[in-house]
C-alpha cells in the first residue's frame, strides 16, 4: 500500500531516529574497544647485565619484554647482551633496545659530530644483532632537569643520523618534575621534546616516585601515561637499587633495596621494571 503524504513525515522521523540510535550504538562500541586497547599494558624488565640463559624461563612467566643494550651500559666497558637476541626471542620476549648516551659535560663544541658517531654505532650494532629497519632504538639520557644547549644539539644529530640509517629514534629520560630555579619546575622529557622541533621520537620515561609508581610489584601495573607524561610509550616505574631520593617511600623492595621478580625467590636477578602498551616496544611501527 503506497504511503500517503500525511504518513511520510512520521516514517521519515522514525528512520532518522533509528539511524541516530544505531550511530550512537556503533560509536559506543568503537569507544569501548578504544578504551580496552588503551588500558591493555605489558610488563617488562631491564638491567645492565644479561641475567643469563637460565633466568629466561623464570622471568618470562612475569614479563613480556626485556631491555636489550646495543652498547656497553653506562660506566662499563663490556656489553653482556651481545648475541642474545635469538635466545630471548625463542623464549617469547619482546625487546626494548637501548644505546648509551654521552654526558652533558662530554658534549661541547663537537656535540653534533658526537651525536652522529654514536648514532652510527647504535645502528651498526642493531644491524649486527639482527634487528630490522624501523626498529625503535632508545638513547639513554642520564642527565636530568633542563639540558644544556649543546646537549640538545647532540640529541638532535643523534636522532637525525639514526633515522638516516633506517631506525626509529627513541629517548630514555626522566619524566619527573624537578626544580628549575626561581620557583619553577621542569620535566626532562618535556625539555627534550620542546627542543626537537617536529622530529618524531618515542619516549621511555622514568618516574619511580610512589605514587604514581606502584612500587616493586608485577600485579596490575598502570599504563605508561599514568607516569605523569601523557605522550610516554614506555614507563620505567622501578629502579634497582631503590633511589633514596625518589623511591624511599615505595614498597615491595627487598632488604638489599633491590627489586626482584615474584618468582625469583632466591633473589638472583635484580631488575628495573617497565610497562608499555606493546609487548614488543621496539618493534617497527
Amino acid at each position: 500500500m503506497p504511503l500517503t503524504s500525511t504518513r511520510l513525515p512520521i516514517v521519515t522521523a522514525f528512520l532518522v531516529a533509528l539511524a541516530a540510535w544505531l550511530g550512537l550504538r556503533f560509536q559506543d562500541q568503537r569507544n569501548s574497544v578504544g578504551v580496552r586497547s588503551e588500558t591493555k599494558v605489558y610488563l617488562g624488565f631491564d638491567r645492565n647485565e644479561y641475567p643469563g640463559d637460565a633466568a629466561l624461563p623464570v622471568l618470562r612467566k612475569s614479563f613480556s619484554f626485556s631491555g636489550y643494550w646495543l652498547t656497553p651500559p653506562p660506566n662499563t666497558l663490556q656489553n653482556t647482551w651481545v648475541g642474545k637476541r635469538k635466545t630471548l626471542k625463542e623464549h617469547g620476549f619482546g625487546f626494548l633496545l637501548l644505546a648509551r648516551g654521552r654526558s652533558a659535560s662530554a658534549t661541547q663544541s663537537d656535540a653534533k659530530e658526537n651525536g652522529i658517531a654514536d648514532a652510527r654505532e647504535a645502528a651498526r650494532n642493531a644491524e649486527q644483532e639482527g634487528f630490522v629497519a624501523g626498529t625503535v632504538v632508545f638513547l639513554d639520557v642520564e642527565e636530568g632537569g633542563r639540558l644544556p644547549r649543546q646537549f640538545h644539539a647532540y640529541l638532535r644529530s643523534w636522532v637525525d643520523e639514526l633515522a638516516r640509517h633506517g631506525f626509529r629514534p627513541g629517548v630514555y629520560c626522566s619524566g619527573m618534575s624537578v626544580n628549575d630555579g626561581n620557583g619553577r619546575t621542569i620535566v626532562t622529557s618535556d625539555d627534550i621534546r620542546s627542543n626537537m622541533a617536529k622530529r618524531d621520537i618515542v619516549f621511555w620515561v622514568l618516574n619511580d616516585t610512589c605514587p604514581p609508581s606502584p612500587g616493586c610489584t608485577s600485579a596490575g601495573p598502570p599504563g605508561p601515561t599514568r607516569s605523569g607524561v601523557e605522550y610516554a610509550a614506555v614507563w620505567q616505574f622501578v629502579r634497582s637499587p631503590r633511589s633514596k631520593e625518589t623511591a624511599l617511600g615505595c614498597t615491595g623492595y627487598a632488604n638489599d633495596e633491590n627489586c626482584y621478580a615474584a618468582l625469583d625467590t632466591a633473589h638472583l636477578w635484580h631488575l628495573d621494571l617497565d610497562v608499555a602498551t606493546s609487548s614488543n616496544p621496539s618493534t617497527p611501527r
